[in-house]
């Protein structure tokens, strides 16, 4: 196997960069790079770094960690330098790395790839080192720290465990008839069958908050022409983002900003005017805002509040995940709902803290780990379905294939089973490195 190398830290100037090598010729590098012959495992040392070929200096002090395999992150021999952070020296100790025998760059993701080939991680705690590099919020950090933790797969090794005992049972009916065992011994794995079914498909029926913690809460706003919808825009992203005017029509499409919402990751959306035109690109945008507006995870209608009467178009969107909100409160206040004025900030603190008690109430994790990825889904789904076919199966041998087949899709969730095809479309997001 080659032994692969990469920066494992930012490339921006820095204090400190790490190069991370692993494989079978990493002591070698120790030992090419620092001119000493000894590598203590788990014992820093502190030593110049120079290219082997002609001595030239590379780093005049850096710290090398050296971690023999299988105790490392990638379950194999593994070196780490803590180089100085400038450019020159970073690209000189991957020049020199690079010139080693049997050395190469790392892919991206190939550092965690090895680590799940080597048994260290399985597949969802390996995405989760990518979701916990990735995350942007307090809430995408917890959910990724709680599956690198094994959360998920813990409770996919139940389900697994469970399954395999049931089969187990039910093929030892069919191999083994003379056998002095219970009269009808399949129809007795039918209630632990159907708790096994229940409770992924509870799973299941989730709202799909992992996956859209993950992704980032939709927020929509929407409201009629000079409701105030972009000056809100604005005054939340705390930036200019949409062009405020008092000509009607001036949103014609959808505009988002990324916020950090109390720790929730948002997308929040600016939406063309509810009216009736004539209009035919501003029409798009307003059919656009309505579709917009149904896709929202949470959504904040907003009414004039210098005027008697909520437009209709408006509000046969509103349903119980909308806050109803009054603009222009400088000008007037409404009794009826929370009242903002986006040009003093008047009651801006008041929406941001309801839509975070929103956000909190419908992504808390409700009880056990919540799914993050299509692929997890598409998986469990298709094992429900086996275990579906399972329990009406007419022959006890077509239950027992059911069972195979269900327990081979929980097994492609945590990569138990053959998945190759899998690896390279899940770890080539990653980042180099890593």
């Amino acid at each position: 196997m080659e032994t692969i190398f990469a920066l494992a830290t930012g490339s921006y100037r820095a204090g400190v960069a790490v190069v991370r090598v692993s494989g079978p010729a990493a002591f070698a590098a120790f030992r090419a790079l620092t001119g000493r012959e000894t590598v203590t495992p788990r014992q820093a040392v502190v030593s110049s770094l120079k290219d082997p070929a002609n001595g030239a200096l590379l780093d005049y002090s850096a710290l090398v960690l050296a971690y023999a395999g299988p105790r490392s992150f990638t379950g194999e021999d593994t070196v780490e330098f803590n180089l100085h952070g400038g450019r020159a020296i970073i690209e000189g100790v991957l020049r020199v790395l690079g010139t080693l025998p049997g050395c190469r760059i790392a892919e991206p993701g190939e550092f965690t790839k090895r680590a799940f080939q080597n048994g260290k991680l399985d597949l969802t705690e390996a995405e989760a080192v990518a979701d916990l590099i990735d995350a942007e919020t307090e809430a995408q950090k917890l959910q990724a720290l709680d599956q690198v933790g094994g959360a998920l797969r813990r409770l996919y090794q139940s389900w697994t465990d469970t399954l395999a005992g049931l089969l187990a049972h039910q093929e030892a009916d069919i191999e083994f008839p003379e056998d002095d065992l219970p009269q009808g011994l399949s129809q007795t794995l039918e209630p632990a069958l159907k708790k096994l079914q229940h409770d992924i498909q509870n799973h299941l029926n989730d709202g799909r908050r992992g996956e859209r913690l993950r992704q980032g809460i939709r927020i929509a706003i929407f409201g009629a022409p000079n409701a105030g919808k972009s000056s809100l825009m604005n005054a939340l992203a705390r930036r200019d983002v949409a062009i405020v005017s008092d000509e009607a029509g001036t949103t014609r499409d959808i505009i988002e900003v990324h916020l950090d919402l109390g720790g929730y990751p948002v997308i929040l959306a600016d939406t063309a005017g509810l009216r009736d035109t004539e209009n035919k690109i501003e029409a798009e945008g307003i059919r656009r805002a309505a579709a917009a507006v149904q896709e929202a995870d949470l959504k904040i209608a907003l009414f004039d509040g210098t005027t008697k009467l909520r437009d209709a178009e408006t509000e046969r969107l509103v349903d119980a995940e909308t806050l109803v909100v009054y603009t222009k409160a400088d000008i007037a206040k409404n009794d009826s709902g929370m009242n903002i004025s986006a040009t003093t900030g008047e009651g801006i603190d008041a929406l941001l803290q309801a839509l975070t008690e929103k956000a909190s109430a419908a992504f808390k994790t409700k009880s056990g780990p919540p799914l993050t990825r299509e692929r997890h889904r598409r998986a469990l789904e298709d094992a429900a379905a086996s275990i579906t076919r399972g329990l009406t199966a007419p022959l006890p041998e077509l239950a027992a294939e059911d069972m195979r087949l269900a327990l081979r899709s929980l097994g492609a969730i945590t990569g138990r089973v053959h998945v190759e095809e899998l690896l390279d479309k899940i770890f080539r997001d990653f980042c180099i490195g890593k």
